[in-house]
């Protein structure tokens, strides 16, 4: 689980997008967007893209994360999952 300030908090693999915010548009401690896989609308964020991305790259790649995936190995959506032979 990430955190993004403000008491929200999202699992790392389903982050798909950071956009910072305009400091013109910054206010009241926003300073990133949040796009995910579930939420048709981004989350705001109090925290940097940077400090969410060295979080979300600490997440998935602890050897003891349950749900670990490679940021950039992901399947598309629209792929039918595989069973991997053991």
């Amino acid at each position: 689980m990430i955190p993004l300030g403000f008491g929200k908090f999202v699992r790392a693999d389903e982050i798909v997008a950071l956009i910072p915010i305009d400091p013109d548009d910054r206010g009241g401690g926003r300073r990133t967007y949040v796009h995910t896989e579930t939420l048709s609308e981004p989350l705001v964020a109090s925290r940097s893209e940077k400090a969410i991305l060295a979080d979300m790259e600490t997440a998935l790649t602890a050897p003891e994360a349950p749900h670990r995936r490679r940021l950039f190995g992901r399947r598309a959506l629209h792929e039918p999952r595989r069973l991997q032979p053991a």
